[in-house]
């Protein structure tokens, strides 16, 4: 329900911080000032963001799926709206990306498993997308994760190996491993990672990104993970 949800309104130019040198660096907030500004456009920043991607993702193995002609398509929409003074949404134009744990009608949620059919069906979307679509998002693709979530580093059967940005020698922690990794390396301002024992908050702290376990039923969680109501879901910033 959006019963009780405020309106959008889009930033101040005064509210951003100044931008920086690069469209991947610069915070959700600063991007959404830019591009109220005509400054910036969220293809620009779309197009920065999979730059860096290209550039650090095989070194840190953040994203283990990608789709750029999806989020270049989402960012095209997107501009259109800002050029008519429209945007959609608290997040429009804003690159982001969700967790391998997290539903994503038309890619695969694998849960850094073997065990999962990668057939599918894969046709709903969790809540958490399905409200990141509404609000204008750009959706790059889903963060790498330990088998179902279960551990505080991100390594599976599956993906492999993902690593700390700041030392690539280093893990970004876990379970939300991936979100940190690209959070912390410009591979998008925002993630949604989840948290059941600290899988937010700990590779928040071992990459020095902004990282929040919300109250339960604040941000939906459809379906649970295997702890049940223990498990919430967050962003990273």
């Amino acid at each position: 329900s959006h019963a009780g949800r405020r309106a959008f309104v889009p930033p101040e130019p005064g509210d951003a911080i100044v931008p920086a040198a690069d469209l991947a660096d610069c915070s959700a907030l600063t991007l959404l000032a830019l591009y109220r500004a005509g400054d910036a456009s969220p293809v620009e920043a779309t197009r920065a963001v999979l730059d860096r991607i290209e550039r650090f993702n095989p070194d840190l193995n953040a994203f283990c799926h990608l789709a750029p002609d999806e989020a270049l398509a989402a960012a095209r929409a997107s501009e259109a709206r800002w050029r008519r003074g429209a945007p959609s949404g608290e997040l429009d134009g804003v690159p982001v990306s969700v967790k391998d744990l997290i539903l994503a009608a038309g890619w695969p949620t694998l849960r850094g498993s073997r065990t999962v059919d990668p057939a599918g069906p894969w046709d709903v979307d969790a809540p958490a997308t399905a409200r990141l679509r509404e609000a204008g998002a750009v959706i790059l693709g889903k963060t790498a994760t330990p088998e179902f979530g279960c551990k505080g580093e991100t390594n599976s059967p599956l993906t492999g190996i993902t690593r700390n940005p700041w030392n690539p020698a280093k893990t970004p922690g876990g379970s939300s491993g991936g979100t940190a990794a690209a959070v912390a390396s410009g591979m998008g301002p925002l993630s949604v990672g989840t948290d059941g024992a600290g899988s937010v908050r700990i590779p928040a702290a071992f990459c020095g990104n902004f990282g929040l376990k919300p109250s339960f039923g604040r941000v939906p969680a459809h379906p649970l993970s295997p702890m049940g109501t223990v498990a919430h879901l967050g962003p990273h910033a």
